[in-house]
């Protein structure tokens, strides 16, 4: 935590940024912002440069820190920049924020042209060629991401640890909200079998899944939001983006909504990614749906202790019970 100072970004703040950061003849005219995170604040920035137009994306952490144990965001803007050297389709990085700039903690992008909105091109007409060619693309990303060797972001403040030491954080989160589970209870135990104390040994990018990724007529056009990026196991990455919750409704395509996870594990070994072992996938894939789990009881716990009073984040905590279907299923099927 740097304590930065913080204010609402105007255009003449943002203009100063793109000055200092060398882009002296920019000028912004308009800032949008955007829906976002809990952690994040994201605003859609219109720019011209040279008398032609420059869009750019302005990210900010929510509260002008970011919370403890988060990815910083220049570290954030430095492992996107790292991916982009790697072939990794990423936005630009144009500028990170410095306290002097009174934004807080954040950076600035460019704005990837596409669609964001994973239920559109899950599902429209216009995207068919994207979803076939998707699940190639991002296990060619995946397994470009897995290679990077860990010297390379030796400098940044990327959490790490053993898997049972994340399964153990992840059980005492869960025991704080007081809640009692059966379906959870037995996912933690279910996985505490199986989960194993493997050290680190790969960049993870941590929220990798549609509802994350720019997609156009082509497919993979850009791969955001870093900020739970981790040195983990690189099958945890595979396991999250089959999760139910990230199909947006289309169940039969286990990976994404778009692809099947054949597919997607032979293509990443294909690109150089380790052969996936299917045990394992799938224990990332219940370990991401509980994870989800936890997820929404935060967003509902927000609501009800009058945290953050919000009746999107009380829906949300009522998906527990969904989640509690998926595991089950999983549990007892393999697959959903």
């Amino acid at each position: 935590m740097r304590g930065w100072p913080v204010s609402e970004p105007s255009p003449a703040a943002v203009t100063a940024v793109l000055a200092r950061a060398g882009a002296e003849d920019a000028v912004v005219t308009r800032l949008v912002a955007l829906s976002g995170g809990a952690a994040s604040a994201t605003y859609a920035v219109d720019a011209r440069r040279n008398g032609a137009e420059w869009p750019l994306i302005l990210q900010c952490a929510a509260a002008g820190d970011v919370p403890a144990g988060a990815l910083p965001k220049a570290d954030q803007a430095a492992l996107q920049m790292l991916a982009g050297r790697h072939g990794i389709p990423v936005a630009d990085v144009v500028a990170v924020l410095e306290p002097g700039d009174g934004l807080g903690d954040g950076f600035m992008m460019t704005r990837i042209a596409g669609e964001a909105l994973a239920p559109r091109w899950l599902k429209g007409e216009g995207f068919a060629a994207a979803r076939a060619a998707m699940t190639g693309q991002c296990a060619a990303v995946l397994a470009r991401l897995h290679q990077v060797p860990l010297a390379e972001v030796a400098g940044l403040a990327l959490p790490a640890g053993r898997v049972d030491e994340a399964l153990a954080r992840m059980t005492a989160h869960y025991r704080s909200f007081g809640v009692h589970s059966p379906v959870f209870d037995l996912a933690f135990a279910w996985l505490a079998e199986r989960s194993g104390a493997a050290d680190p040994g790969a960049i993870v990018h941590g929220d990798f899944r549609s509802g994350n990724f720019i997609v156009d007529e082509a497919g993979l056009a850009a791969v955001l939001d870093w900020e739970l990026a981790h040195l983990g196991e690189g099958a945890e990455d595979l396991g999250w983006l089959c999760v139910n919750a990230w199909r947006f409704g289309v169940w039969q395509r286990p990976v994404g909504g778009f692809g099947e996870r054949e597919a997607l594990y032979d293509a990443y070994a294909a690109a150089g990614g380790a052969r996936v072992d299917r045990a394992r996938a799938h224990m990332w894939e219940v370990w991401g749906t509980l994870r989800w789990g936890l997820s929404c009881l935060q967003l509902g716990n927000d609501h009800v202790s009058g945290r953050v009073r919000s009746v999107e984040r009380a829906a949300i905590g009522r998906r527990v019970s969904e989640v509690e279907l998926d595991l089950v299923h999983l549990i007892r099927f393999g697959d959903i």
